[in-house]
């Protein structure tokens, strides 16, 4: 399963936090930022961002997001000020409970 990838003008993956009722319980479920990469200024950011989104997918984090995100992972890129390069950030949608065990184990790394 690969990340797709979103275009700054085509944020068309994010969707609004929505509860649902799955057996007796509400649950939550919103877009997260799991995962950020800062790439310098190069000719084809998204080329070069390739192999770290990959080294991350094989991460045990990485593993745990692709197989508990309710729908593909995606990312997304924006200008980064502070260096004149690239910020990605990879976003999943996660039920409140994964986030929750998702932020416990790997969150403020």
């Amino acid at each position: 399963m690969a990340i797709t990838s979103t275009y700054p003008n085509e944020y068309k993956q994010w969707q609004p936090e929505r509860v649902e009722i799955i057996g007796d319980r509400a649950v939550k479920f919103c877009d997260v930022c799991v995962h950020e990469i800062r790439m310098g200024d190069v000719e084809d950011p998204d080329l070069y961002v390739a192999q770290p989104i990959y080294e991350w997918q094989e991460s045990d984090a990485g593993k745990f997001i692709m197989e508990h995100a309710v729908e593909k992972p995606y990312w997304t890129r924006q200008a980064d000020i502070s260096s004149y390069g690239h910020l990605y950030r990879i976003m999943a949608r996660l039920s409140e409970q994964d986030q929750t065990f998702w932020t416990l184990k790997w969150g403020n790394k």
